[in-house]
């Protein structure tokens, strides 16, 4: 199957910054954009995108639009790269693909239980210690394999996150505990092939095959997770997006589900480096950049 390569390094197609650290003896990289007409002094808040399988910093910021946001929005676009089963040769989707450890116990990340909650947390130790941020607002998102990345980054990490959008994928950890209630916004589409929503078995660009559960399952034990009712109510119908809020008695929780139709596996509004027969169709019904973003700005951590 040719597919195109999204992983050319970061380095040598974008003039953002690519940092460098150490976590257990092997080197993690992070692309970080600053928004243009910041003075480098104010705190910024802070929107960690977690690429897909076989993806890269440099992908996730082609396909999702989130440096051009960050110009708008004025704050910090910080792209991590999980590591693939070969670091000593170029990343590469199907050969040599980079691929978070979220969890499942899946691929090369899950059998040799890489620690990429451990590198995210010393990214976000490394990224202080050179911007100003506002650490009461980190919030995570990402595209399946790196959605459910973000599930366990949010999960985990919950005393420092303060609020998730995982696009397209699963929360694949067995138990989950919260220190504190993360609000979350769940977007996917309705023709997601690689992860749809009512589960199954579903081929992998790789070979072989992986058994999904229905979506609904994840929202649910995330909305439990943060003390939020089981039973939603419609918020949003129209246009082929719906929008479901699962409530809580604290205000300043929320869990949304969204679903688009017809979408495939693309990011919503965005744009895909892989062909539409792997991943489907993408749409402009629903801009999930703006709507993270607008969900992030309503939920900074107390």
């Amino acid at each position: 199957m040719a597919v195109p390569n999204p992983q050319t390094p970061a380095t040598q197609r974008s003039t953002d910054p690519t940092f460098v650290i150490t976590v257990g003896g092997v080197a993690r990289r992070y692309l970080v954009h600053a928004p243009r007409d910041w003075d480098g002094k104010r705190p910024l808040p802070v929107v960690v995108m977690l690429h897909g399988a076989g993806g890269s910093a440099w992908g996730a910021t082609k396909e999702t639009g989130w440096t051009a946001k960050a110009d708008a929005a004025v704050f910090l676009a910080v792209f991590p790269e999980a590591l693939p089963p070969d670091p000593s040769r170029p990343a590469q989707f199907l050969r040599n693909p980079q691929v978070w450890n979220d969890g499942s116990g899946r691929a090369h990340a899950g059998r040799r239980h890489i620690d990429d909650v451990g590198f995210i947390r010393a990214m976000l130790d490394d990224l202080a210690a050179r911007f100003p941020i506002d650490d009461r607002r980190i919030f995570v998102t990402g595209f399946s394999n790196g959605a459910s990345m973000t599930f366990r980054v949010g999960a985990e990490l919950s005393d420092r996150v303060a609020a998730i959008a995982p696009v397209s994928g699963h929360l694949w950890l067995p138990g989950i505990s919260l220190k504190r209630p993360v609000p979350m916004l769940y977007i996917i589409g309705t023709a997601d092939p690689l992860n749809p929503l009512a589960g199954g078995k579903v081929p992998l660009p790789w070979g072989g095959a992986d058994r999904k559960a229905p979506i609904r399952d994840s929202i649910l034990r995330w909305a439990k997770a943060s003390g939020c009712h089981t039973d939603p109510k419609t918020v949003r119908e129209s246009n082929g997006v719906t929008i479901l809020a699962y409530e809580s008695p604290d205000p300043d929780t929320e869990v949304l589900f969204c679903t688009v139709e017809g979408l495939g596996h693309v990011w919503p509004g965005g744009k895909s480096l892989l062909p539409e027969r792997i991943v489907g169709k993408r749409s402009d019904r629903f801009r999930a950049t703006d709507a993270i973003w607008e969900f992030f700005q309503k939920h900074a951590r107390r």
